[in-house]
């Protein structure tokens, strides 16, 4: 059997007004000023805590007591306006369908990804092949959270054929070190900076036919 791996933001779901409510929460509860959206997104890939960090730098030397505090606004705002992008939900089924064993490689912190999958109805794909932030040793580049994903997946081997799919130049690079192949979803919000991939979708519902393919 073939598997997919799938980054959560920018990938699965646009949870960008999310990310940045909370973000921008959290600076004016510290009595900052809010950051425009770009400012915010180029931090997201690295997990929470390397978002709090970059984007409010100002609280740095107290990092624990104001990821207490984000984490806390978080909750909040996570499911506020998070949608799947068009054809997430199809390709999934479709996929599945077709006999794909499929799971989710994300450094979003695990209580948020698991409510997200619940309220946007796709937790069914995935069973208990879920790797988050914090559930795992290392995060992405790495290739471990991509390996212990597979091992939630019945213990299933990872081969050449399967795919990993993201938009940010960690997923790309996890892809490369777990020797799998990789799609980059250009309607995301991450970086690409240098990373090669295997395919390229300006849609998801572009995924399904791309996987048969290659």
């Amino acid at each position: 059997m073939k598997a997919a791996f799938f980054d959560m933001d920018g990938t699965l779901i646009d949870s960008r007004a999310d990310l940045c409510a909370t973000v921008n929460h959290t600076r004016r509860d510290l009595g900052l000023s809010a950051l425009p959206m770009d400012s915010i997104l180029r931090h997201v890939g690295l997990g929470a805590k390397h978002l709090l960090s970059n984007a409010i730098p100002e609280a740095a030397a107290d990092i624990e007591n104001v990821w207490g505090m984000f984490m806390e606004r978080y909750a909040l705002h996570a499911l506020e306006s998070v949608t799947l992008y068009p054809g997430v939900a199809q390709t999934l089924e479709r996929l599945s369908s077709a006999g794909w064993l499929l799971g989710i490689n994300t450094a979003k912190p695990s209580s948020a990804v698991h409510a997200i999958i619940r309220k946007l109805d796709i937790e069914r794909f995935f069973g208990d092949a879920v790797i988050a932030g914090g559930d795992c040793a290392e995060m992405k580049p790495s290739a471990l959270p991509l390996l212990e994903c597979a091992k939630k997946m019945g213990g299933h081997k990872v081969t050449g054929e399967d795919w990993m799919v993201g938009d940010n130049w960690t997923d790309l690079e996890c892809a490369a070190n777990a020797g799998v192949k990789s799609a980059f979803c250009t309607f995301g919000f991450g970086i690409l900076r240098d990373s090669k991939y295997t395919a390229k979708i300006d849609n998801f519902s572009e995924l399904a036919e791309i996987m048969g393919s290659l």
